[in-house]
């Protein structure tokens, strides 16, 4: 008979047969104090984070793109000399002004800033917009919050392998400098992600618990009582039983040997968290701006209010086209207007001007 040691209990590894991620729960979440960056300082643009965010999250990913989309993804109206002059726009080489504007846009939600270095030609006619990586860059600020320089660090390795650290520095009229959100006096923009970051974690969160607890009814957890404290016959027990599990196989045990728990789910649970995950998405759509209707879906938004979030999404698209017309003009003296996809404001005029009709034939 088998001694009752507590030494002799054991864990099987079921992380690596089910491959579900590593959930951290952090209880002690509070609101921390917003530090500004003041004039004089150097800042570092963090798209390491950002762009992290940007490639593992989907939904936020497609938002981030289809916002661009509406922004530039339909071109642009400028006379024949300022076309001539964006048509020599090539990039990195395989570029157009398009996607080159479509890149910078793109960047500038991501990270908050986005960068594009000018290229001249002796007369100082524009030839060129380069694309850079937002990691690599450093603004520098006086202390009259004026930017005065651009720095680029590039790192590459030399003929040994050894890496090295090489420093650009760009004058403010080489680098043509998008800025997003932009607040007080700090020469650099914001991230559109930072004020969704905890709402996507804890979407994250439920969504991983999720995919934990349905992957149970396949796979589910077995508490075994072992007849046995000896190390050996509990390791290869261990072995068999994870094997059985992993090939979804039967398992044959000696009678009286071993007593087996199944738990699919934990006992006694009945939190729903679909309910949560919807409300995080709800919350998700509200603080990123972009309708569900302009996303695909949205199944309890009414014709009529779907036309109010169109209307209030048309403000913000034509409130980023400006943005960018009015830099481009500045930075770049150019003079470029973007074409909004379409607009609903005619069509919301017609319903009124139908309703009052409707209203008046009712009073008659």
């Amino acid at each position: 008979m088998a001694e009752t040691k507590i030494s002799s209990a054991d864990a099987t590894d079921m992380r690596n047969i089910d491959q579900t991620s590593d959930t951290a729960t952090d209880f002690r979440r509070t609101v921390d104090t917003a530090i500004q960056d003041y004039p004089g300082t150097k800042y570092y643009p963090d798209w390491a984070k950002w762009f992290g965010f940007y490639k593992n999250i989907p939904e936020l990913q497609a938002s981030i793109i289809k916002l661009t989309e509406w922004v530039v993804g339909k071109g642009y109206e400028a006379d024949d000399g300022t076309k001539k002059k964006l048509d020599r726009i090539r990039g990195c080489g395989k570029d157009s002004f398009d996607s080159v504007i479509f890149n910078l846009q793109l960047s500038k939600k991501i990270c908050g800033d986005s960068f594009a270095e000018v290229v001249r030609n002796k007369r100082g006619n524009i030839i060129n917009l380069k694309p850079i990586n937002p990691g690599s860059m450093v603004i520098w600020s006086n202390r009259n919050g004026i930017i005065t320089q651009y720095e680029q660090v590039a790192r590459y390795s030399d003929d040994k392998g050894t890496e090295r650290r090489k420093s650009i520095i760009f004058k403010p009229e080489q680098m043509f400098h998008l800025i997003n959100n932009r607040l007080g006096d700090e020469p650099h923009g914001r991230s559109d992600i930072e004020k969704l970051e905890n709402i996507i974690s804890m979407k994250k969160e439920a969504m991983t618990d999720m995919r934990i607890v349905f992957h149970r009814y396949v796979k589910p957890l077995i508490i075994s009582q072992i007849d046995s404290d000896d190390e050996a016959e509990i390791a290869a027990y261990k072995t068999k039983l994870d094997n059985a599990v992993r090939y979804m196989e039967n398992m044959i045990i000696p009678k009286g040997t071993v007593e087996m728990e199944r738990m699919s789910i934990p006992q006694y649970s009945t939190l729903d968290p679909l309910p949560w995950i919807g409300m995080l998405q709800q919350l998700f759509v509200v603080s990123e701006g972009m309708p569900e209707v302009i996303m695909g879906f949205g199944r309890e938004t009414t014709e009529a209010s779907a036309k109010i979030l169109y209307l209030a999404f048309q403000q913000k698209i034509e409130s980023e086209q400006l943005y960018l017309e009015q830099q481009l003009k500045n930075q770049l003296k150019l003079d470029v207007e973007f074409n909004f996809p379409e607009s609903i404001a005619p069509e919301l005029a017609e319903d009124v001007s139908k309703e009052r009709n409707m209203n008046n034939l009712k009073e008659n």
